[in-house]
């Protein structure tokens, strides 16, 4: 286990400004730059929601408009965001102002806080994509996708006629 001067400092060394949002601390930061890695493989901050299982799944029935909270993605970094949004609404902080604004707006205490995650996983994208490191990476394109993609080894030339663990050798 590492104190949080260390993981402070790890954090730092890694480029990234995470510990600056309200309600990320060291522990938090660390966990984040070691799941996500490259947050360029996101192409949206929709596509990083999904993932993270902070995208709303509709839960509609009839006239009643609903989302539910989803339960895939990883959890890990799913709990960091939860621990956000409890210490943004403990605070006085827009994420307070924003989660009491979505009540107000009728939303239940547990829509708005799903409300909330959502949008603080759109804000820890944003700030990664922004973090020096991020931009620019070895082995990205242009556009933000790789030079090198799955189930493509070899870009130039297809593989027919190669020995496979199914093909038969006869003897010579």
């Amino acid at each position: 286990m590492r104190s949080a001067g260390e993981l402070t400092g790890l954090v730092a060394a890694a480029g990234s400004a995470l510990q600056e949002l309200n309600g990320i601390g060291p522990s938090g930061a660390a966990r984040l730059i070691g799941d996500i890695g490259d947050v360029s493989r996101f192409a949206t901050r929709g596509h990083f929601a999904s993932w993270n299982g902070t995208a709303p799944l509709d839960a509609s029935s009839g006239d009643q408009k609903r989302h539910r909270q989803s339960r895939a993605g990883n959890r890990r970094i799913n709990r960091v965001l939860h621990i956000m949004a409890i210490v943004q609404l403990r605070h006085d902080t827009e994420g307070r102002a924003y989660y009491r604004r979505k009540v107000a707006a009728g939303k239940t205490p547990m829509e708005a806080m799903r409300c909330l995650k959502r949008r603080l996983s759109d804000v820890v994208y944003k700030q990664m994509i922004k973090d020096p490191r991020q931009r620019g990476r070895a082995g990205r394109t242009r556009g933000g996708g790789s030079s090198i993609q799955r189930s493509r080894p070899d870009p130039h030339g297809q593989h027919f006629g190669t020995v496979t663990s199914r093909t038969r050798r006869l003897p010579a």
